[in-house]
């Protein structure tokens, strides 16, 4: 199978490289920054020789946008809407142009789509899309507005001979360095690793090798298309979250952070309150329907699995590569 990626450089992309590489895969990086033999350039906005690659592919998976660990000022979540709009764009006109178009492209997208809530869980079917909850910050709402574009980019692009996903994706959790599990643990080692906030806003996660499996299960599942919700079937409180998270790392104690603090810590961290604030209730509700099977359900067992990692590759000289944005 061929599988193109772009923006496949950062953290998930290199999760599903390395993945679907040792599985006999051909992969091939779509990247701003070129560096190797299955790595070719793009601008991710515009045609060009690139296209060469999507044309007779078997899979497009695109991950490209700038990345959200930045501040979110007005500049920055522009550039976050404008490189996900139109890299779909640019990858659907490609696949809409292509004499042998690939049968199925995956557009990543965010549980950061659904509101901010604390009573219900969010499926597919009966989540409620972000934007208008009271007593938010305004520009949680520019958020919900990228999620949606990007979404929409995709299905607006003409491509009648391929089926289309999306991926509303909780945050992957890997043992790679500079991803997301790899900060949270450094914070619980720091002592930082408390309730922020109170810390009763909602965690949603996946276990990265559950993130590979779910995606080589939509690759087979070919009735499937439209968003699908991809987190473990039980986010938790995010005061359960770091609990099971200091757990798995032997710390018995994390300090608290009130919602100041967590803004002067985003602030020197230059990120934004928001990935630590939203209430991310979401459940994979078309997946378990589908008869997916989750390898690690429940968080505390899969924090415990990702520390053993974690530590096998720092023995092992592990490292990530860098984002592509």
């Amino acid at each position: 199978m061929k599988v193109v990626i772009p923006g496949g450089t950062g953290q998930v992309g290199s999760i599903l490289d390395r993945a679907l590489t040792a599985a006999g895969h051909d992969v091939v990086i779509l990247t701003r920054r070129p560096h190797g033999p299955r790595q070719v350039g793009w601008d991710g906005e515009t045609p060009g020789g690139w296209a060469d690659v999507v044309d007779g592919s078997d899979v497009v998976i695109n991950l490209a946008g700038r990345s959200v660990s930045c501040r979110y000022t007005e500049k920055n979540l522009r550039a976050m809407m404008d490189s996900r709009v139109r890299s779909a764009r640019a990858v659907g006109a490609a696949i809409g142009a292509a004499a042998r178009p690939p049968k199925l492209w995956f557009q990543m997208s965010t549980a950061t789509v659904y509101a901010h809530r604390f009573d219900a869980a969010h499926d597919e079917a009966t989540g409620i899309l972000g934007g208008s909850e009271p007593d938010v910050p305004g520009y949680w709402a520019f958020s919900v507005e990228i999620a949606k574009a990007w979404e929409a980019a995709q299905a607006e692009a003409v491509t009648p001979g391929t089926r289309k996903v999306a991926l509303r994706s909780a945050m992957v959790m890997s043992p790679d360095r500079a991803g997301v599990f790899d900060v949270l643990q450094k914070l619980a080692v720091l002592g930082l690793g408390g309730p922020v906030a109170g810390g009763a806003q909602y965690v949603s996660w996946i276990h990265d090798r559950d993130f590979v499996r779910a995606v080589d299960f939509l690759v087979r599942s070919e009735d499937i298309t439209g968003p699908v919700n991809l987190a473990a079937p039980h986010p938790l409180p995010q005061r359960a979250f770091m609990r099971a998270l200091r757990g798995a790392r032997g710390i018995p104690v994390g300090l608290p952070a009130t919602k100041w603090m967590a803004e002067l810590g985003a602030f020197a961290l230059r990120s934004d309150t928001e990935l630590l604030l939203k209430s991310r209730r979401v459940v994979p509700g078309r997946l378990l329907d589908a008869g997916f099977a989750f390898a690690h359900p429940q968080w505390p067992a899969a924090a415990a699995d990702l520390v053993v990692r974690a530590r096998a590759g720092r023995r092992g000289g592990a490292a990530q590569g860098p984002p592509d944005h």
